[in-house]
């Protein structure tokens, strides 16, 4: 019988969460979270992994007396890797990736890692490159590195914890790791170099049936006996799952949040600048997909406020009447125009609450607009998350693209549900599903992008 009721470990850089989901309604019955603590002791700053997980199997072993579980899965963010050794302990902490430790070695790094046109990889601070990370850490910490047997990938190792199989992934792999060669298909010449192949361990697609829950934890967390885990997804993609199991690329998903990720299934990797925040993932099924961002959600919040206030019609008419544009970048560093500065083309004392809200959701408009651009965008394109309710931005964003832009409401995507699915990989159940709301441009709107395009020298 193919499972229904799928309990997902999802670990994201704020909060951890066990959530159990029904696959036939695509629905989180129940959830557990708490906060994920960077801890400041040892080497470096880390993750609390033992507080993890505590915290895991107490969540499951609760909710799987009122959800009896059909199977386990995992999810976790990206630019992170457990080095454990041959009995399964961690050699070194979970290093926090927002540590600036390996930029120590920036410049030695750089020589070694792989050119972009190998990996699809921009170069990141900090730990954000995974393999800037182990990079560091072979050099800081060479004793610790010596014995470890495994590298592997944040979700794998939590599955690891479940069912004793060490294993790496493909999405994990892919995300702006340097650690993967897209032509090849196989690890990077940075792997090879540095002569780490020997400590990773077989790929296995996302999907696989890892193990089954060991004996000794199924009987302590009361979990019904032979219960399968899954391999485990890299969180971008996991949002990006359901998408891919209901649509035929090409396609865009525009995912809304502090970063607006544009990933386009299907799309031209030829495109991808990495001069201008521009990566390819590689998705559940091993395919590549060029994406590109900006922080689009934080400077919704900065520019608007907590309390937005929302306009009348007439603040539309009066911002294209008056053309009235915010240019790039508000967040400068990062984002298809990383080395241009914002500014209004109209005095600040002639912008009203308003006209600020207006302007600001078309320069979002515009930029997501250029990263579908830099992704070689065909297909429908569709908006989740918070932006999906901003009829000023989904409406500019269908007259400056040449697709057709969709609104996605519901809860039918997400880090869990993505990642739920991977236990039965195939389109959506008899249970609701998620609206989809078509938005269409208007020649004026229109006018208002090519003038836009214009002035910061992309049209």
């Amino acid at each position: 019988m193919s499972p229904r009721i799928v309990g997902v470990v999802d670990i994201g850089k704020s909060n951890a969460k066990f959530a159990v989901v029904d696959l036939e309604s695509r629905s989180e019955l129940a959830v557990r979270k708490m906060p994920n603590a960077v801890l400041r002791d040892g080497p470096y700053p880390h993750y609390d992994v033992p507080a993890l997980w505590d915290f895991l199997r107490g969540s499951i072993a609760d909710l799987n007396r009122e959800h009896p579980l059909d199977a386990l899965s995992v999810t976790t963010h990206g630019a992170s890797a457990a080095l454990i050794d041959s009995e399964g302990a961690l050699t070194l902490p979970v290093l926090d990736y927002e540590f600036a430790g390996p930029d120590e070695l920036a410049a030695e790094y750089d020589k070694a890692r792989p050119d972009f046109s190998e990996s699809f990889t921009p170069r990141l601070p900090a730990g954000l490159n995974l393999g800037a990370q182990l990079f560091w850490q072979a050099r800081r910490y060479p004793d610790a590195f010596a014995r470890t047997k495994w590298i592997l990938p944040y979700p794998q190792y939590w599955s690891y914890r479940l069912c004793g199989v060490a294993a790496s992934e493909i999405t994990s792999l892919g995300c702006h790791t340097d650690l993967w060669n897209f032509e090849t298909d196989l690890y990077s010449s940075l792997v090879l170099g540095e002569g780490w192949l020997e400590k990773m361990p077989q790929v296995r697609p996302a999907a696989d049936v890892l193990g089954l829950v060991l004996p000794e934890l199924a009987a302590r967390l009361g979990l019904r006996p032979h219960l399968p885990v899954h391999c485990g997804i890299h969180d971008s993609n996991a949002s990006l799952l359901p998408h891919l199991l209901e649509r035929q690329p090409p396609f865009s998903v525009v995912s809304t949040g502090t970063w607006v990720i544009v990933c386009t299934p299907g799309g031209d990797l030829s495109r991808l600048d990495p001069e201008r925040d521009c990566l390819a993932n590689l998705d559940a099924l091993g395919r590549t997909v060029p994406s590109a961002r900006f922080m689009g959600g934080r400077e919704f919040s900065q520019l608007v406020g907590d309390d937005p206030v929302v306009p009348h019609e007439a603040a539309l008419a009066r911002v294209l009447e008056d053309n009235v544009l915010l240019l790039p970048s508000v967040t400068e560093g990062s984002g298809p125009f990383p080395r241009r500065k914002a500014h209004w083309n109209k005095p600040a004392h002639t912008i009203d609450r308003e006209t600020n809200f207006v302007g600001v959701s078309f320069y979002l408009a515009m930029m997501t607009a250029e990263c579908l651009s830099l992704t070689g965008a065909e297909g429908d394109v569709v908006v989740e998350g918070p932006f999906a309710a901003n009829r000023f931005y989904l409406r500019m964003l269908a007259s400056a693209s040449t697709q057709r832009v969709v609104a996605m409401t519901g809860s039918a995507t997400g880090t869990s549900i993505g990642a739920a699915l991977l236990a039965r990989m195939e389109a959506a159940g008899t249970g609701p599903r998620a609206a989809f709301h078509h938005f269409a441009g208007t020649p004026e709107m229109a006018a208002y992008a090519r003038r836009w395009r214009a002035l910061v020298g992309q049209g």
